[in-house]
């Protein structure tokens, strides 16, 4: 089968204007393997997370496929954390994809969570560990350690959840500011951070422990409460507030 590829002109944001190849639209996929049609089919409820991500995007880049793409984004991620995140700069940085395509994904996240902002009564209410831990499931299988801000009224409802880093948490890229940022832009009374733990081992570290308690010292000082901080792992998690 041969593969289509046509050039388009995208602008890199450090480097200037770039040409580059874009490979491997859903048409080129078999039959059996494109989005689109079982979508048309089947209804959008027969697709994965990862494919309706493909019918999204629409194409992959020279090296990568659009299924492939789509896969390794959620894979790397997180569900939740896709459709949380408005910063379509810092998403092509982490995702490495082209700004173009972070923005169709942002977009989408926007239009969808305006859409249940006006029409749903439903909410999510955080009063325990655990329910961070069911909130939280798409970062129990991410291959990355992610380190994620709730952000809560008063009614310890979610009012915003947000990806504050990617990589191995420590206090080079763990700053209160990137914390606190979203808590004042969203006027919430309250955090819960969490991040995960490929290693499947939930005991925090001391790195862990030591981040936590600086993070609640800033909140005292801003008057945002830092409620908990949450290790997820495949099959359990724990609390540092209320273990150490």
């Amino acid at each position: 089968m041969s593969i289509n590829i046509y050039r388009q002109k995208d602008t890199n944001l450090f480097t200037g204007d770039l040409l580059r190849e874009y490979v491997l639209k859903i048409r080129d996929l078999p039959a059996d393997s494109k989005p689109r049609e079982r979508l048309i089919k089947m209804g959008p409820g027969s697709l994965s997370i990862a494919e309706l991500l493909a019918v999204i995007l629409n194409v992959g880049t020279k090296t990568e496929g659009i299924l492939e793409m789509s896969n390794r984004i959620v894979r790397e991620y997180g569900e939740k954390s896709i459709v949380a995140e408005k910063n379509a700069k810092k998403l092509s940085l982490d995702l490495n994809i082209p700004i173009v395509k972070a923005c169709q994904v942002i977009a989408c996240g926007e239009i969808g969570r305006r859409f249940y902002e006006k029409n749903s009564t439903g909410f999510i209410v955080i009063r325990t560990a655990k329910d961070v831990y069911e909130y939280l499931r798409d970062m129990r299988n991410l291959s990355k350690e992610h380190l994620r801000g709730l952000y809560l009224n008063s009614h310890n409802r979610i009012i915003h959840d947000e990806v504050i880093s990617i990589g191995t948490i420590n206090t080079n890229i763990v700053h209160p500011r990137e914390v606190f940022r979203p808590a004042v832009e969203y006027n919430t009374a309250a955090i819960v951070l969490a991040h995960n733990h490929p290693s499947d081992i939930a005991t925090p570290s001391a790195q862990d422990i030591e981040i936590t308690g600086q993070l609640v010292q800033a909140g005292k000082i801003l008057g945002i409460n830092v409620l908990d901080h949450v290790i997820i792992t495949k099959s359990t998690f724990t609390s540092i507030n209320a273990n150490y």
